[in-house]
């Protein structure tokens, strides 16, 4: 009986670690984000040991496949697996790991809001840490354009191209952070602003993801578009992500 009851509760997936904290003197607790099951929150138990052999595994940034059994208010990690260890390329590139941080810290925030997009958002979260950990790309456009790309994913899709008032075709050179994109001379609101036309190309880049345009765009221009998009993030989520004012923008 004890057998089956434990069977019951115990399962498997795959997940990447967003954050740990101590638990108690040996413990941690895991936050994963799962492409099946969404947020999970679970027990290492007795991690932080020097003879634990899930301490390297169970960090952020890290793809596993795990076992954890159920519980009512937390689960227990029994056992985990490396999949794709990204974590080890970023903690040894400041830039990198800091843009890596604010997307674990924005897929929390939006997986935890919205779990019918969950499945997209992992594949969205996964190939830009692979991407981050690849290198090739300067992180900040990485990490912009993944947070373009997880918004319009969770319903929030701006527009670049398109009066988002009246759906005049652009080229607009007016932002309106709170109608989600460009606007026309005619129905620009107040408190729109006016960033260069190479910006909203840049931007307009990072949502769609055309590196040939993002990587030859100058330091100033990716300025203006962190600006932009860090600004929309906020808007929409209603709080700042902390891990942002940490990212390093060259």
């Amino acid at each position: 009986m004890a057998r089956s009851s434990f069977a019951a509760k115990s399962y498997r997936t795959r997940g990447i670690i967003l954050r740990t904290h101590k638990l108690g003197e040996a413990d941690r607790i895991i936050t994963l984000l799962s492409p099946e099951l969404g947020l999970i929150r679970a027990v290492a138990k007795g991690v932080r040991r020097t003879s634990s052999k899930l301490g390297a595994t169970l960090e952020p940034f890290m793809e596993v496949d795990t076992q954890i059994v159920a519980g009512r208010s937390l689960h227990t990690i029994l056992q985990a697996q490396l999949r794709h260890p990204y974590g080890q390329a970023l903690v040894a590139d400041y830039a990198a790991y800091t843009a890596g941080a604010a997307m674990l810290e924005t897929a929390e925030r939006l997986t935890d809001a919205d779990a019918e997009s969950i499945a997209p958002q992992y594949r969205l979260l996964h190939g830009a840490l692979a991407t981050l950990a690849r290198g090739g790309h300067e992180p900040g456009t990485v990490l912009d354009s993944y947070l373009l790309r997880a918004l319009a994913t969770a319903g929030w899709a701006p527009s670049f191209s398109h009066c988002v008032r009246c759906g005049a075709v652009g080229p607009h050179q007016a932002i309106n952070i709170p109608l989600g994109g460009v606007v026309c001379h005619d129905c620009r609101p107040a408190g729109s602003i006016s960033p260069s036309a190479a910006t909203v190309t840049l931007l307009a880049a990072l949502l769609d993801g055309q590196w040939s345009v993002i990587d030859a765009a100058d330091a100033t221009t990716r300025a203006q578009s962190a600006t932009v998009v860090g600004n929309y993030l906020q808007w929409h989520l209603e709080r700042a992500v902390k891990s942002l004012k940490l990212v390093e923008r060259s």
